[in-house]
């Protein structure tokens, strides 16, 4: 029961939409309407200022973190704890706060491997990092992170979370197929304005 209570808990949590609520804080706007039209760090960040779409990915890792965390703390068998990540993904994908549509979840997704598989999630993220600053693209870092962690994963024999790691990067992948048909026609927006 505990475990069953908790994956709802999760999907609850992961449905928070720390984005919508930041921006209409900062600049009383709705993401969904404006920029890209997503309520990740990425988009608050150019709506808001840098400040909110920093406390915005923070919060949708955090979320994920969290979800993830206590999971293993009730009961850390690979099949609860790969639940309760999808869970609190799917809350941030289709969040029950915004009529089951959300963000990208690319953040709440590291959140939920950080306390899995922290070095290999922090060397997908280096990767991750290095391909946005040598792009400009947000989107491209993001999907080079969901597509080389399960292969750390498997350099690194953490098997039982590979099923995870390949769940979430079609996930991810399908919910930057805008961004992928934007990329190969060369309107992609860059990460910083004016770049």
């Amino acid at each position: 029961m505990a475990e069953f209570l908790w994956i709802v808990t999760a999907y609850l949590l992961g449905s928070v939409p720390f984005g919508l609520l930041f921006a209409r804080c900062a600049q009383g706007i709705d993401p969904r309407l404006a920029g890209s039209g997503n309520i990740g760090a990425t988009n608050v960040a150019r709506l808001c200022g840098f400040g909110w779409g920093v406390c915005t990915l923070a919060c949708d890792l955090g979320k994920g973190l969290v979800a993830v965390g206590i999971a293993l703390w009730i009961h850390p068998g690979a099949v609860f704890v790969t639940l309760a990540a999808l869970a609190a993904v799917a809350g941030h994908r289709w969040s029950c706060f915004m009529g089951f549509k959300g963000g990208k979840a690319v953040a709440t997704s590291i959140g939920v491997f950080l306390p899995l598989a922290l070095w290999q999630t922090v060397a997908a993220l280096i990767l991750c990092v290095a391909f946005i600053l040598r792009s400009g693209f947000v989107s491209v870092g993001s999907l080079v992170f969901v597509a080389s962690l399960p292969f750390f994963l498997l350099l690194t024999g953490v098997w039982r979370f590979i099923p995870l790691a390949i769940i979430i990067a079609a996930l991810i992948v399908k919910a930057h197929e805008e961004n992928i048909l934007r990329l190969l026609r060369g309107e992609e927006k860059k990460w910083r304005k004016g770049t």
